[in-house]
Parts: C-alpha cells; structure tokens; sequence
C-alpha cells in the first residue's frame, strides 16, 4: 500500500473560481484507488508556498508519493518545476523523460511540459499536468514503476536480481 498526496496548484482553484478536476482525475486513478490519499490540499501559484507544503508533506513521513498538478507550463506564474527542484535531494528524469515521450504521440505540446521529478528523502515527488487528460495519461505511463520506486526508497529493495545466464 502507497501513501498518496495530490498536491494541486491553481490560483483559481485556491480562490474557488475553478473546480480541482485535475486534483479529482488523480484521486479517481486506478494508481490512487489501489492505494490511500491521506494528504490533498489546493495552493496557489506561489513558489515559497509551493516548496514549504512539498517539504512539509515530505518530511513529515505520512506520504510515499507525492503527485503535484499544474503549475508545470510556459506561462509567467508557471513555477512548480523551480519550487520542486528547490527541495528535492535526487532528480529522477526518468518519470518525466517518459510522460513527455509518450505523450508526445497524442500531442506536439506535451514537448511545452517542464515538469520535473525527484526525492526528498524517503518521498518521490512528480509533477504532473494541470489537464485532467493529461494527468490521466501520464500516470498511466509512470504507475508502472511507482511501487517499485517506493520499496527502493523505503529501503525494502537492496539489490536487483542478476542475470544469471552465461554465455
């Protein structure tokens, strides 16, 4: 069992002008059901605010993984990536070298994506989209990995099985 966070960043969303479908299109994944949402919380677009809950959430043990939505774009008060990377101890391109490649196939501007993923001690943090589509389709293509990424990180997995043929 994973200890989930959804993390959503929207400056309309924390106003109340905008309802959290990307918030809600997490919590309703196959990934999420299988697993426990035991932080969710809506910010605004504010780098300090955005690092202080990541590292709190982090920090404080409860979560395993902790999946943010918006704030990952090209525009002014896009800062998720920069307040991720501010508190991460490892980056972990791979996640998101993988959503931007695959959904790249269904459109060129996933390639405008600048999300980032990493650690914070015993937590894997990613950054998702601010669609609902979007978040869709790239935990789709990640939660393949995401167990195995925690057992790694909780210390559960040492060692990689070898292959054991000889040539």
């Amino acid at each position: 069992m994973l200890n989930v966070g959804v993390l959503t960043i929207s400056d309309k969303g924390w106003q109340g002008q905008r309802y959290d479908a990307s918030g809600e299109a997490i919590r309703n994944s196959p990934l999420v059901l299988d697993n426990s949402v035991v932080k969710y919380e809506v910010i605004p677009d504010e780098m300090d605010i955005i690092a202080n809950k990541l590292s709190e959430w982090a920090d404080e043990g409860s979560v395993d993984i902790i999946l943010t939505t918006g704030g990952t774009g090209l525009g002014p008060r896009d800062v998720t990536p920069e307040a991720t990377l501010s508190i991460v101890d490892k980056v972990v391109p791979g996640f998101t070298e993988a959503m931007r490649t695959q959904a790249f196939n269904a459109t060129p501007f996933a390639i405008l994506s600048r999300a980032v993923a990493g650690v914070r001690g015993k937590c894997l943090i990613i950054n998702l989209p601010g669609s609902p589509k979007a978040v869709r389709e790239c935990l789709e293509i990640i939660s393949p990995a995401l167990p195995h990424a925690v057992e790694i990180l909780r210390g559960e997995v040492t060692e990689h099985a070898t292959d054991t043929r000889r040539d």
